[in-house]
């Protein structure tokens, strides 16, 4: 069950960073097809998340979902937007990842 628990999790970070990269098409939620499929995306996000609540405990599971989307999202600005690849924000990047990792083995589930 657990193992579940973090793979739905995983999912729902992947999605969380999805619908943050969705607004960055929505102009401010002007264009609809954008729009739609950001809000569709969300919802999954929060969904997958919830569910992973039956397994996980509240405080990890929401910063693991929060850290998953915030590094898919960075590595979604570097590749697609041509965002700074300086060393600093590889190393901070690093830390997300190492706080993840690091609540994954910590935890209790």
């Amino acid at each position: 069950m657990q193992n579940t628990a973090w793979i739905t999790l995983f999912f729902a970070g992947l999605l969380e960073a999805g619908w943050a990269l969705g607004l960055k098409y929505t102009e401010g939620f002007t264009r609809v097809a954008p729009s739609v499929a950001t809000l569709v995306v969300m919802g999954g996000s929060i969904y997958l998340l919830s569910r992973s609540l039956s397994g996980l405990p509240l405080g990890t599971a929401y910063a693991v979902w929060t850290g998953i989307g915030a590094v898919g999202t960075v590595i979604a600005g570097i590749v697609l937007f041509g965002e700074s690849r300086s060393a600093g924000r590889l190393l901070c990047l690093f830390l997300i990842v190492a706080g993840i990792v690091g609540l994954k083995f910590c935890s209790d589930a």
